[in-house]
Parts: C-alpha cells; structure tokens; sequence
C-alpha cells in the first residue's frame, strides 16, 4: 500500500466545560492533568450569555491536546472507558469523530476522590493523511485534493482495525 495513503491520528483533544470559573475549573484541570501527563489549558467563553451568568473571555472550561504516542495511549484507554463501542453518527464527513466520557473514574486504576468530585469529558481525534501539511505551511500553501481527505468508511475501518473498536449503527 502507498505510505502516503495511509490514515493516521493528527490530534486528540480532550475538553471539560465546567460553565463557571474558580474552583471548579481548577479541579477539571487537575483531573485532565492526571490523566493524560500534561498541563490543561483554560477555554475562553466567545460570547456572553445573561441567562447562564457568563461574559466573553470568561474562563469556563479545560482542554489538552495530544498527539503521537500519548494520543494513541490515551485513546486505547478511553475506548476501554466506553467499552470498545462507538456509533456511526460519530463520525463527521472528513471522518474525524467525537465522543464522550461520562465519569473520569471509568478509566483503568482511577479512582474517585472526592475532593474532586464527578466530571465527564468530550474527546474529539481529528485523522489526516501524510501530506497535510501542504495545506498549513507558511510558503506556497496549496489545496488538498478530495481524493487526498479521510472519508467516513476510511476512519470506521482505520478505528476498527487498529483498537479493535465496535461501530454500531
């Protein structure tokens, strides 16, 4: 098969909104810390909302990104917190895919502390093909071809035959 063909993991970005600065936000963050080895950011809010008591630029979540080696470890955990299943309509038309985590304690040797409390967490991969970069460089910056992006099937078949994941639907 052509190397330049194959699909691979570009990111994963883990994200907890807790809709509220102080401490709360603190302890999202030192949860996303512990799981994935490294420091969590702040999201910033884009616009206010007078119904949720929320002003643009006011911190109200925590996000990490990770790619190569700690993506793909982090991912084999978070489908063994799923239970190895995702559905289809997770999968968007450049074959990224999202899903969610509904307690932080469903990953392997977690336990619940309750100093933390319970959080969720939303994961998106976002998969590419080598060559992207053609797309994102500085100097002569060109298009990527249709036939280039990741379809839907592509990411199915690359999700299950790498981590043995069930997609139903």
């Amino acid at each position: 098969m052509n190397p330049m063909r194959e699909v691979q993991i570009d990111k994963v970005v883990i994200n907890i909104g807790v809709g509220e600065a102080g401490d709360k936000l603190l302890r999202a963050q030192k949860v996303l810390e512990s799981l994935t080895g490294q420091k969590a950011i702040q999201t910033l809010s884009k616009s206010t909302n007078r119904d949720f008591g929320i002003r643009q630029g006011m911190p109200i979540g925590a996000k990490v990104t990770l790619r190569g080696e700690r993506a793909d470890r982090f991912l084999r955990e978070a489908f063994y917190a799923r239970n190895n299943i995702l559905f289809r309509y997770t999968f968007d038309r450049q074959g990224n895919f999202s899903f969610g985590v509904a307690d932080y304690t469903d990953f392997k040797g977690v336990r619940y502390d309750p100093d933390i409390g319970l959080f969720g967490m939303d994961v998106s991969v976002t998969l590419r093909r080598p060559g992207y970069r053609v797309a994102r460089r500085r100097v002569r910056r060109r298009r990527i071809p249709h036939r280039h992006r990741t379809t839907p099937q592509e990411a199915v078949d690359y999700v299950t035959g790498r981590y043995e994941v069930e997609v139903k639907g």
